[in-house]
């Protein structure tokens, strides 16, 4: 498996600076001085790339960036994002001028920016604090314009083959792991209390005396949710960058199965005793839908906590979960934050609802665990 977080930092690479080669394709392979990159604040979703020497920059009118392509970009306006989560997690304050390298990827945030990958180097958008670059379309009402960024070029070989997270992933695994118990945190829509949910189970699980492995498996690359994870207990964290992808918005629903499957066995083969994974977004966010829906994902789960902010919508959750042939072990998320609120959920619901204090209660954790339904919380 790769290194820790704290491990993976691009600015200590050494690049070799190379003499301009022009092309008449519409592009240049261009030098890059080593300090120059030292300097860059290189983001999260970057930092599974390894140091490399020999990197320069392509550039040109022809160039079109994919998806998960690192560039190197000025900031040249702040808007909605004022700091870039660096590799290590902390978060850096940006400024005008400021040199970052990110990855272009797209991002569905219903509560922040809905933006796809452009089509060119032009001027684009900082739409994740993780690092994301793309092209707003639109964004939700509290949002401040994003921040901009002009491109300078992308990261490249010598020869002008582009860097991209997809060559930076974790291995296939020749042995077929264990099969190890696991868990699904899905939810209504961004901000129901998924990543809060998974934290409070692993901190009954760990109370119970299990060793628990988490994954993010879908989402835009950020390190809010693994770092809430650790520090809740959980060990190894993983999520969906480790398989290549700066965000998973617009990915076939096959590759969101192979990420799953990817991470799912790496945490079985460290040794876990129960593995905890979330799915980003909502029921009706698409990839979501058709990742929950798939026969890979019934097979990989062994039950569903949801994740809801009122009654109304978990119970239409759990309804459409059970359309689906999957076990609703219970319902938590951001309804538990009003007592009221618990009890209209309580009336509708035929599962427990599962407070932070019940989820982290080692009895009810352990149930959990092994797939048990515990008695509905008070």
């Amino acid at each position: 498996m790769p290194t820790s977080h704290a491990e993976r930092t691009l600015p200590s690479m050494s690049i070799t600076a190379l003499p301009p080669r022009p092309s008449d394709a519409g592009f240049t392979v261009d030098a890059l001085a080593p300090a120059r990159l030292a300097r860059a604040k290189a983001a999260y979703t970057t930092r599974h790339v390894p140091s490399d020497p020999d990197m320069s920059l392509l550039a040109g009118p022809d160039v079109s960036p994919r998806s998960g392509d690192l560039v190197l970009a000025t900031v040249t306006a702040i808007g909605q994002h004022k700091r870039i989560e660096r590799t290590d997690g902390r978060r850096a304050s940006l400024f005008p001028g400021d040199e970052v390298v990110v990855a272009y990827g797209a991002r569905y945030a219903p509560d922040q920016f809905e933006a796809t990958v452009p089509g060119d180097l032009g001027p684009c958008d900082l739409v994740a604090a993780g690092g994301v670059a793309a092209r707003m379309l639109s964004s939700h009402a509290k949002m401040a314009e994003p921040t901009q960024l002009e491109p300078i070029g992308l990261l490249c070989d010598p020869d002008g083959r582009r860097v991209n997270l997809g060559e930076w992933t974790l291995p296939r695994l020749h042995a077929t792991p264990p099969r190890i118990p696991t868990l699904a945190v899905v939810g209504t829509a961004m901000n129901a209390g998924k990543s809060t949910t998974v934290a409070g189970m692993v901190r009954g699980m760990r109370a119970a005396g299990l060793q628990v492995g988490t994954a993010k498996v879908t989402g835009t690359g950020a390190g809010g949710d693994l770092w809430l994870m650790a520090d809740a207990g959980a060990a190894p964290v993983l999520d969906f960058t480790a398989a290549g992808y700066p965000s998973t918005y617009l990915t076939p629903v096959s590759e969101l199965e192979s990420v799953l499957e990817l991470l799912r066995d790496h945490l079985a083969a460290a040794g876990v005793d129960v593995i905890v994974i979330e799915v980003a977004d909502g029921l009706y966010q698409r990839e979501t839908a058709e990742l929950i829906a798939g026969e890979r994902f019934a097979e990989a789960v062994d039950g569903v906590v949801f994740a809801a902010g009122d009654a109304l919508g978990a119970k239409a959750g759990v309804d459409w979960l059970r359309e689906r042939g999957l076990p609703v072990l219970g319902v938590s998320g951001l309804l538990t934050a009003s007592p009221l609120a618990v009890r209209e959920a309580e009336r509708a619901l035929d599962v427990p609802v599962f407070d932070l204090e019940a989820l982290g209660a080692p009895d009810i954790a352990a149930a959990l665990g092994a797939q048990g339904v515990a008695q509905p919380v008070a």
